[in-house]
């Protein structure tokens, strides 16, 4: 007897539909139908279904509907593996891959060919052959665009997948002007690379050829963009085809990229400038509908991956302060080399952050211009995945890979990804599978290391001419057209370099010129003047009554509470602000004058040291209760986040917010100082040297806690030998303060200024609650930032040992000095390091006419801390006496007892020349 002749009864295009919503979301089907579901798939994998008890002579009814759930299994075998049997190398054979796709690995026979199946109504073609549903199948996975979204855990998406891919059967279909501009951009892209090749041998340019095809893709893509609302581009990409894009896409004159390849000087004398293929790039352009569309390249370093988190951060820049209703406006793109995608840990940080609410940016288009060799490495050798974009899955983000020879199908491509992004906020991949014409640079030699590939390669014809022949073939276009278009464009780069060879320099356009209207570029004169921070008291007054209370219907835990309260009394009763007050009065006030704050990191709602609590949860719900953003009055926003356990990826997002907003004061604070070397190629790449490389002005404060309190190596040095290490002319402020005043006064000064320098800040951990380490409002509201603080409690007379110190070490010597009863030894602190306030320094060791013995004491090892620094910058330094631990490779013993010992030994040789 057949057992499952009830399926009879059943009407087979339901039961398909059950089936094949079974094999993408099993969890959503009916349990009994899931149970039969489930034993059929087993009876298939195990080759027989008689092991289900399906006689093979039973109703043709039943059979028939068995013979749709192999159909429907071979069509979801095409949709989860049809992309390893596509047509997408243009230059290699590829890989292997079993079991194959071939109709028997699925129950069915030739003999089924012929056969109709309702099956077919799930590729929206309605009851078809097997061999007709074959041949869709093909077309939509196998040909030159394979997709992988079959992960993807949504329903809703990926039904939208398959009805996109459905149309057309994932071919394009563009009409005859279409198909004529696209070749007229892929001729761009060839002649562009032409050109530079005969004019400037055998120099570095990093060409587009073999992926010539980024350039009508891009071009389609704003164009597509601008008709969806899009108004802002923010782009990202390393050196391959960027020039390119910066002349077809972009708009920048060729003039300029061939007087920079002259390598003519520049007509600023502020800045060093960079290499031609790391220069960023504004421009502003009309769509074909007439649309103006803003287009932002952020200039980038070698570090192939790093631009990819400051593009994010430019982008939600934007997003926060002109698109906040429709942040789907701005539009993030990052251009990647296939071997730094795979193989940079950075690129997986930017991922991880696509759907945090403190950065994410509405989906970002992740392209990837796929020359299969790494430098000199083959991808064989550069990745355990089987594709370089396997990082996208971790996002669950589809991923297209795309013959880079096929320009419609990556035109084609790029209108998909375009179009999920605008439906889902999401992020989507191209992996743009070409070749690279010539070496990693022009003047290598690929044919050492892969002589067989370009081989290949140099028999190849590029996808303009391949194209060209399409177009022709289809009788679109003449045999002249091309060698006609190409002549008309090399016409127009002969202009422009003659015009370039008229001009003795290069003149440097200003990243994002429109955001820094107003802003000067400030040297080190300026950032020595004094700046007025003051507030008025009235104003510290109403901002400290909103943040020292709570809202009196929801209810908090014991401890916050109390927390709120000693706020209020040290503010309204004991008037000592502690370094949290100091802080958050900063921010309050600054967000009264209309200034944003955005600050992120690890654990910085609260405070890695449990000291701000930006943010209070109710103790029920954990609502989230932010008081900063109570001021009202036309207040600016304070935006915190905690940020996902990154330091590079999220050093470079706020970098990059701060690039694109100079109004707001970004913030990132490390969990511990040392964190911040995480962030390392940031910090030396961007933070010291934009405004050299790339004039670029940048307002970034980093908050670094240091201090040696016994807590070993990890968490004791922020390595501020290394930040002043890269201080030089005018580049970035350096801070170490030692009461809450002045790191008010500090915060402040950084939006106070007509300019923008980065601002590092070597913050305290035991200080945030020392019972000395307190200001009083009128110090907030009528001070300024000292970046030295003189001795007040010793008679100049009297003093015989001037002590130059810095940070938390100086309340270390003072509480020794209150010990010893010391008042001939005066204690200084230099507040600023960068740049070293050394007329200050200077006018307080004359002051001391008295003190033979002048001293510079740190707590850091010697070949550490700030004493090579101060030796650079300050002549008289030579002649200090060195207090400091000796020299060591770790920061701190991981021994507590050999710690305090350590320490103690330092404090004693201060005030007593012998204990050295």
């Amino acid at each position: 007897m057949d057992r499952f002749s009830f399926l009879n009864a059943v009407h087979p295009a339901y039961i398909a539909e059950l089936y094949d919503k079974y094999l993408q979301f099993p969890d959503s089907i009916e349990p009994s139908w899931r149970a039969f579901f489930q034993g059929f798939d087993f009876g298939i994998e195990n080759g027989s279904l008689e092991a289900l008890g399906i006689e093979q002579e039973g109703t043709d009814g039943s059979q028939k509907v068995l013979k749709e759930f192999q159909v429907l299994k071979l069509i979801d075998g095409y949709r989860t593996r049809g992309h390893l049997f596509t047509k997408t190398n243009p230059v290699r054979e590829r890989r292997k891959y079993t079991p194959t796709l071939d109709i028997e690995n699925f129950g069915l026979s030739q003999g089924d060919l012929n056969t109709s199946f309702k099956a077919g109504e799930v590729l929206g073609i309605g009851e078809a052959t097997l061999e007709e549903i074959i041949r869709h199948l093909k077309s939509i996975y196998c040909d030159s665009i394979g997709i992988e979204y079959m992960y993807i855990r949504k329903p809703e998406e990926i039904e939208w997948i398959q009805k996109k891919l459905n149309v057309n059967d994932n071919q394009p279909k563009f009409t005859a002007e279409q198909k004529k501009h696209i070749l007229k951009k892929l001729n761009e892209a060839v002649s562009f690379e032409t050109f530079l090749h005969t004019k400037y041998v055998g120099q570095k340019r990093f060409s587009l050829e073999g992926g010539e095809s980024l350039i009508p893709a891009l071009d389609a893509l704003i164009e597509g963009a601008a008709e969806k609302g899009v108004e802002e581009f923010v782009m990202g990409m390393a050196h391959r085809g960027r020039l390119s894009t910066l002349t077809n896409i972009f708009g920048k004159s060729a003039k300029n990229i061939f007087s920079e390849f002259d390598g003519k000087d520049y007509a600023q004398d502020i800045f060093d400038g960079d290499v031609k293929y790391h220069l960023g790039w504004t421009s502003k352009r009309k769509s074909h509908s007439g649309k103006e569309i803003n287009l932002n390249i952020a200039p980038n370093p070698s570090h192939l991956e790093t631009v990819g988190a400051v593009v994010q951060g430019i982008a939600r820049a934007k997003q926060d302060d002109h698109h906040k209703d429709n942040p789907m406006a701005v539009l993030p793109i990052i251009v990647h080399g296939d071997a730094a995608i795979a193989g940079q840990g950075l690129v997986y940080e930017i991922i991880q952050m696509a759907q945090l609410d403190g950065y994410k940016t509405g989906g970002t288009i992740h392209i990837v211009v796929n020359n299969q060799i790494g430098f000199t490495t083959n991808y064989l050798d550069a990745r355990s995945s089987t594709y370089c974009t396997d990082v996208g899955k971790v996002t669950l983000s589809p991923v297209l890979h795309v013959n880079a020879d096929d320009a419609e199908a990556v035109v084609h491509a790029m209108m998909f990804a375009l179009d999920f992004r605008m439906e889902f906020g999401r992020d989507v991949f191209i992996d743009l599978l070409g070749y690279r014409k010539y070496g990693h640079n022009e003047g290598d030699e690929p044919r050492f290391t892969q002589p067989k590939l370009y081989k290949a390669i140099a028999k190849h014809n590029n996808p303009r001419d391949i194209y060209a022949e399409k177009l022709f073939k289809e009788g679109l276009i003449d045999e002249g057209y091309t060698a006609k278009l190409e002549q008309e464009y090399k016409d127009k780069l002969e202009e422009n370099l003659e015009d370039s060879r008229k001009e003795e320099k290069t003149e440097i356009t200003a990243f994002m010129q429109d955001e820094w209207q107003g802003y000067i570029y400030a040297e080190e004169d300026t950032m020595m003047e004094a700046v007025d921070t003051r507030v008025e008291l009235d104003t510290l007054t109403d901002i400290a009554k909103v943040i020292t209370q709570l809202p009196k219907d929801k209810k908090f835990l014991r401890k916050i509470s109390k927390l709120i309260e000693a706020r209020h009394t040290m503010y309204f009763e004991d008037n000592k602000l502690d370094w949290a007050m100091g802080e958050l009065l900063a921010y309050g006030t600054l967000l009264k004058e209309g200034y944003d704050v955005r600050m992120s990191g690890q654990d910085v709602e609260r405070g890695t040291f449990s000291h701000r609590h930006a943010v209070l949860k109710v103790e029920e719900s954990e609502e989230e209760i932010v008081l900063l953003n109570e001021l009202k009055d036309a207040q600016g926003d304070f935006y915190i986040y905690n940020s996902l356990l990154s330091e590079y990826g999220v050093v470079g997002f706020d970098y990059g917010y701060a690039m694109a907003s100079p109004k707001t004061l970004t913030l990132w604070e490390a969990q511990f100082g040392d964190f911040s070397n995480g962030a390392q190629i940031m910090i030396d790449q961007y933070i010291s040297a934009a405004e050299d490389k790339w004039k670029l002005q940048n307002g970034l404060v980093l908050l670094l806690p240091h201090g040696y309190e016994g807590q070993g190596a990890e968490h004791s040095s922020a390595r501020m030998e290394r930040y002043l290490q890269l201080c030089a002319k005018d580049n970035m402020f350096v801070a170490d303060c030692t009461t809450p005043a002045n790191m008010y006064h500090l915060l402040r000064r950084q939006m106070k200024v007509q300019y923008r320098k980065p601002l590092i800040v070597f913050t305290p951990k035991s200080l945030l609650r020392h019972p000395k380490v307190v200001s009083t409002k009128e110090e907030l509201a009528n001070g300024s930032f000292q970046m030295i603080i003189d001795d007040a409690n010793v008679k100049v007379a009297s003093v015989t040992s001037l002590v130059f110190v810095t940070g938390k070490f100086y309340y270390d010597l003072l509480e020794k000095r209150e010990e010893l009863d010391r008042m001939d030894v005066a204690l200084v602190r230099v507040e600023q390091l960068f740049p070293l306030p050394t007329e200050g320094m200077k006018e307080i060791i004359k002051k001391y006419k008295n003190a033979q013995d002048v001293v510079w004491a740190q707590e850091e090892p010697r070949n550490m801390g700030a004493y090579a620094h101060i030796l650079l910058h300050f002549e008289e330094a030579k002649n200090f006496r060195v207090c400091s631990r000796k020299m060591y490779a770790a920061p701190a013993s991981g021994s507590s007892v050999r710690s305090k010992l350590r320490h103690s030994k330092v404090i004693e040789s201060v005030f007593n020349r012998e204990e050295e």
